[in-house]
């Protein structure tokens, strides 16, 4: 039985980090880090946005800036044709 995670990926979905940066609510002039990362799905980012979202709502420091970072895990394979063989004893 597989993952999870890799039918995920399988359905297109590929591994997002978001670096956040936000004010703490007690010292608004200090800014604090925040790492998220989760698999979704490059360029509109469902399940990034919906925990933004939620950030927004919920959370009492307010969002700076958010850096976003996706790649792939899974992908086409290169592929070169090669002429000729080469026996090894």
């Amino acid at each position: 039985m597989a993952s999870k995670d890799f039918i995920r990926q399988l359905e297109g979905y590929g591994l997002t980090t978001a670096n956040i940066l936000y004010r703490m609510p007690d010292h608004p002039t200090f800014l604090q880090t925040y790492i998220w990362q989760d698999y979704d799905l490059a360029p509109r980012f469902p399940v990034l946005l919906k925990f933004l979202d939620f950030w927004q709502r919920e959370l009492a420091g307010p969002l700076y800036s958010v850096r976003v970072s996706h790649s792939q895990l899974i992908r086409p394979a290169e592929f070169r044709a090669i002429e000729g063989e080469i026996n090894l004893h």
